[in-house]
Order: structure tokens, then C-alpha cells, then sequence
């Protein structure tokens, strides 16, 4: 592990300046947690919702992920436990289709087999090892920062097979969340590296694109999903592979501009 307040030496080209460092966000980003969390719900009510069909099952799994995440906010806000907000949107998917999940040993249940089936589906992207091959080969350290305990990501990057991602900021570890610039600097100071010559790349544009890019860090918007950009002027890629295109001998050559 390189200590704080000593880079390696190394430059990586982008598309949107040349950088030092490279931070990224974890969920959707570095991990296809959406997949991960729509197979396992599928699997732990299809009991409670038998006969409901692909649609219904992707619009299930979209209230889930992106319609309660209201939830989380309050869990960040120290409002509910983490497994609080996970069966309040899960109670709340249910209630669409007109299943009530019961208090006590239905909601334990149900919840319990969530939280032991969904981590055996978290998986990297596969943009994922390839740009971290090219960052260690050319020297640029690299971390993440995240919007949960740093525990919890820990393990969840372990099980992925990112146990090199060494570097990690979670909310815990200052007692703030993104988009507090704290949160971004903090894994700056762990690279080593200037803000200014720091890449950062997550899937959300407000906390991850926007956060970074007023904490003075060079943010970008990793848009998966091709989400449409109506009133975002910032950078984006499409995937991670948009970063950098092929490597010569000491630095690394510069990527078409996606956004």
C-alpha cells in the first residue's frame, strides 16, 4: 500500500486532462449492484408474488433501486438502521403489487434471506479489471469513496475480487457523506496526489460528477444506462473503458471525448 503523501510516479491521460490519481465510487460504478440486488430480491419473493411476470418483476426491482431511495437518505441521516432501509423498500416494492409484508418473522425472514443471497451476486463490470491492470501498470494509485460504512464495502469488495482497491473512504470514516468535499479529499490525501490532478468517476451524477468536481477534483459522470444529460455540462463517459484507449511506453495516449 502506498502511504499518504506519497504518490507513485505516473501520468494517466484522459479525455478530460492529465491525472495522478484515480478515485471512484463502488456501487454501480466498480460493482454491478443493481444486478446483484434485483436477482437476489427475485429469488427471496417470488413466493410472495408467484405469477408475476418479467415486466412486473423489472418494474419490482426498479422501485427497489432507484424509486425508495429516499430510504437510504435517511439512513445516511442516521434516521434508520442500513437493514431498516433495505426492508422498508422492500416492503414498499410488495406493497405495489398488493403484498403486505407482516412485522416480526415474515419481515425477518424475508430479510434475512435478502442479506444472504444478494452478496454472492455482486460482481465487478467488466470495464473494471482491465482499467485497473492499466493504472497499476503505469503507477497511478487509485481508491474509492463511498456512500457506506467502510466495513461493509470492504468485504463487498473482497467478495468481488477487488481486494487491490486498497485505498477506501466510507462514510464512517470522517462522519459525513458525499457530497460533502471532505469525503473527496480525504481519498485524495490517501493517494498522495494534488485534487486538481485527482480523477473521480461514479454512476451518480450529483454526488459523484458534480461532488467531486466542486470539491476541486476532476470529476466525471459515469453514465452506464445512457441517462438522458438535458442540464449536465460536465465530463462523462459511457464506460470506464472511455478513459483511457491504449498505453505507450510511459504514458498513455488520449481517449475520444464521450460527452
Amino acid at each position: 500500500m502506498t502511504a499518504p503523501g506519497k504518490a507513485r510516479s505516473g501520468v494517466l491521460e484522459t479525455p478530460f486532462g492529465a491525472v495522478r490519481g484515480v478515485l471512484f465510487d463502488i456501487d454501480d460504478t466498480l460493482v454491478d449492484l443493481e444486478y446483484s440486488m434485483t436477482t437476489a430480491l427475485r429469488e427471496v419473493s417470488e413466493h410472495l408474488l408467484p405469477g408475476l411476470d418479467q415486466a412486473g418483476w423489472e418494474r419490482f426491482g426498479r422501485i427497489f433501486t432507484h424509486e425508495t431511495t429516499h430510504y437510504y437518505d435517511q439512513y445516511l441521516a442516521g434516521e434508520v438502521t442500513f437493514n431498516e432501509q433495505r426492508l422498508l423498500r422492500g416492503r414498499a416494492a410488495l406493497g405495489h403489487f398488493g403484498v403486505e409484508l407482516a412485522d416480526g418473522e415474515e419481515s425477518h425472514r424475508w430479510l434475512s434471506a435478502y442479506m444472504e443471497r444478494q452478496p454472492a451476486y455482486v460482481k465487478p463490470f467488466p470495464d473494471v479489471l482491465p482499467l485497473l491492470d492499466v493504472l497499476d501498470g503505469a503507477g497511478i494509485p487509485y481508491g474509492a469513496v463511498s456512500n457506506n460504512v467502510h466495513d461493509y464495502q470492504r468485504a463487498k469488495l473482497d467478495s468481488a475480487g477487488l481486494e487491490r482497491v486498497t485505498h477506501l473512504v466510507g462514510t464512517d470514516t470522517l462522519g459525513v457523506a458525499k457530497p460533502n468535499p471532505a469525503m473527496y479529499l480525504e481519498g485524495v490525501r490517501l493517494l498522495g496526489t494534488a485534487a486538481s490532478e485527482t480523477l473521480y468517476v461514479g454512476d451518480n451524477r450529483l454526488l459523484d460528477a458534480e461532488g467531486s468536481t466542486a470539491a476541486g477534483l476532476l470529476g466525471v459522470w459515469l453514465n452506464r444506462t445512457g441517462e438522458p444529460v438535458t442540464g449536465f455540462d460536465g465530463h462523462m463517459v459511457a464506460s470506464l473503458d472511455g478513459l483511457v484507449r491504449h498505453v505507450t511506453p510511459g504514458r498513455f495516449v488520449r481517449a475520444e471525448s464521450l460527452g
